[in-house]
C-alpha cells in the first residue's frame, strides 16, 4: 500500500494525497471507517476518497477497506518483517545485511505488486515479434539495458543496448515500424534516455518504458509502461541501487514471456549460447 502511494501521489490532487497518505500510514485505523469517516478525518469528500480508492486500483471504498483490513491483520499478525530503519554510518555489517536484505525483499515484492500485467503482455508481444530491439539507459539504468539486450541475444533476437546518448539517437532514427525501443530511467526524467525513445516514437516505432515514475516526461513517448517501486531514498543508500532491483526483476519477467513466446527458435538458441561458451568454462588444459 504504500509503495502504491508513493508511486501514484505525484498524479493525485492534494485532497486525494492526504486520504492515500492517510491509509498507507493507518490501515487498520482506517479499516474502521466508513467512507463519510474517511472524508471527515482527511478533510476531503466522500467522492474524493472514492476517487482515491479507484486510483489506487480498487473498484471502490468497500474493496479497499476489506485490502486495508487484511494489511492491518498481517501488520499485527507479525508477518510483515519488523528491520525497516535506515542503514546508519556505524551500523554493524550484520544490520547492514539485515537492512539491505529486508529491503531488497520489500522492493521486490512492491514492483511485483504493483505492475499491470496487461502492460506486460503488449510489452512481450511487442518485444518477441520486433525485428530489431534498442535499449536506452543511463548510469546504473544502462547496465541493466545491458543485461537485457545480452539475454535477447542469447535466444536468437537482434537487441542492442545504448548507453552513449549520442549513439542512442543515431540508431532511433533507423527503427521503423515493427521495431522497439526500450527506455529505462527509474526518475523518468533522463534526458538521455527519453530523447531517443522519442525519437523511435516519432519513427513509428513501439516504444516501452520501464520506470518508477509513470507521471514522468518518458511517458508521453511510450506506448506501454511497466512500473517498478519507488523506494525511499538515503544519504547512504542513493535510489539507483534499489531500483537497479527491481527493474532486473522485470528485465527477467520480459525474458522470460519473450523465451515463452518464441520457444520453438529461442530454446534451440540458448543451446546453441550454451555450447559455444563451454569451452571457456572447462578447466584448461596442460
Amino acid at each position: 500500500m504504500a509503495a502504491k502511494v508513493r508511486t501514484m501521489a505525484p498524479s493525485m490532487t492534494r485532497s486525494m494525497q492526504r486520504v492515500a497518505e492517510a491509509v498507507a500510514h493507518d490501515p487498520a485505523g482506517c479499516a474502521q471507517l466508513t467512507v463519510t469517516g474517511l472524508a471527515e478525518r482527511t478533510g476531503t469528500s466522500e467522492a474524493t476518497v472514492v476517487r482515491t480508492s479507484r486510483l489506487l486500483g480498487y473498484p471502490g471504498y468497500r474493496d479497499l477497506r476489506l485490502a486495508l483490513a487484511g494489511l492491518a491483520a498481517q501488520q499485527e499478525s507479525g508477518a510483515a518483517p519488523s528491520v525497516t530503519a535506515d542503514i546508519a554510518v556505524d551500523d554493524p555489517l550484520s544490520e547492514v545485511v539485515a537492512k539491505l536484505a529486508h529491503d531488497e525483499q520489500q522492493t521486490l515484492a512492491d514492483t511485483a505488486a504493483g505492475l499491470d500485467t496487461g502492460q506486460v503482455e503488449a510489452a512481450v508481444g511487442a518485444l518477441a515479434g520486433a525485428r530489431r530491439i534498442d535499449v536506452y539507459g543511463a548510469g546504473a539504468s544502462s547496465l541493466v539495458g545491458q543485461d537485457l539486450a545480452q539475454k535477447l541475444l542469447r535466444i536468437g533476437l537482434v537487441a542492442h543496448a545504448h548507453a552513449d546518448p549520442h549513439l542512442a539517437v543515431t540508431n532511433a532514427v533507423q527503427l521503423r515500424a515493427g521495431d522497439v525501443a526500450l527506455a529505462i530511467t527509474h526518475s523518468g526524467r533522463t534526458v538521455d534516455v527519453i530523447e531517443p525513445l522519442r525519437v523511435a516514437f516519432d519513427h513509428g516505432a513501439t516504444t516501452i518504458a520501464l520506470t518508477g515514475r509513470p507521471d514522468g516526461e518518458v511517458a508521453q513517448y511510450a506506448d506501454h509502461v511497466l512500473t517498478t517501486s519507488t523506494a525511499r531514498e538515503t544519504e547512504l543508500r542513493p535510489a539507483a541501487m534499489s531500483s537497479r532491483t527491481s527493474q532486473l526483476l522485470v528485465v527477467d519477467i520480459l525474458f522470460i514471456g519473450v523465451a515463452q513466446r518464441t520457444y520453438e527458435t529461442a530454446a534451440p538458441a540458448l543451446s546453441a549460447s550454451y555450447e559455444a561458451l563451454a569451452h571457456r568454462h572447462s578447466p584448461r588444459q596442460r
